[in-house]
């Protein structure tokens, strides 16, 4: 076994969370009288955490209390509908299943809100993925490392033992931050040729290739 763990991005990389982001940001967004955004435009703005997809989303020069409210009104929407069209990629079940019956131990690591991710994680990972970690207090977001040393931390497993997995710049810059090698997945928020400009050097165009270059 080449590597005893394997730390995977969520959105874009485990679950397609797209149309659930785009409609509870357009919600925020007309809850605060503002103009709607695309789906295409949502997908190039996540990444970076939810604050700086709405950042990202409000027109610019919103004044920032008008920011403020509009965060947190996408923060208790999306909790409570963050699973009305969500779903894992195809072959990540199977994927995830195969992993684990041959003994990698797995987390995850996303810019999420943690309740998000533990929500996510508990319909889809139960008994599967050992860790699941969002954004919190005291925890830089990715792409500082930091995410990804406390899942190492939790995994028991050294940097040099593990390889990291997602679908974005945000996720080539974590992983090189950490010193841990990166699988890009083609199915995700960015195209081939953008990943590739990143530095993108592992490519997965399937769940399976995963299971190949691990």
């Amino acid at each position: 076994m080449k590597y005893k763990a394997i730390i995977f991005d969520l959105d874009g990389t485990l679950t397609d969370t797209l149309e659930d982001l785009h409609l509870s940001v357009n919600y925020a967004l007309r809850s605060c009288g503002l103009p709607e955004r695309s789906l295409d435009e949502v997908r190039r703005f996540v990444g970076n955490g939810v604050r700086q997809l709405i950042e990202r989303a409000v027109p610019e020069g919103t004044e920032p209390p008008v920011v403020a409210k509009c965060f947190d009104t996408f923060h208790s929407y999306y909790i409570i509908h963050c699973q009305d069209h969500t779903t894992l990629y195809p072959g990540i079940a199977t994927l995830l299943m195969a992993l684990h019956t041959k003994g990698y131990r797995m987390a995850v690591v996303s810019n999420k809100i943690q309740d998000g991710v533990t929500e996510l994680a508990q319909s889809y990972f139960r008994g599967v993925i050992d860790v699941a970690i969002g954004e919190q207090p005291g925890i830089p977001r990715k792409p500082e490392p930091d995410m990804l040393y406390n899942a190492l931390a939790q995994l028991g497993v050294d940097a040099s033992e593990a390889i990291y997995v997602g679908d974005s710049d945000v996720d080539l810059q974590t992983a090189a931050n950490a010193g841990l090698p990166c699988i890009s997945v083609l199915w995700g928020f960015r195209s081939r040729n953008f990943l590739v400009a990143q530095g993108a050097t592992m490519l997965a165009e399937t769940p399976q290739d995963i299971l190949q270059l691990v």
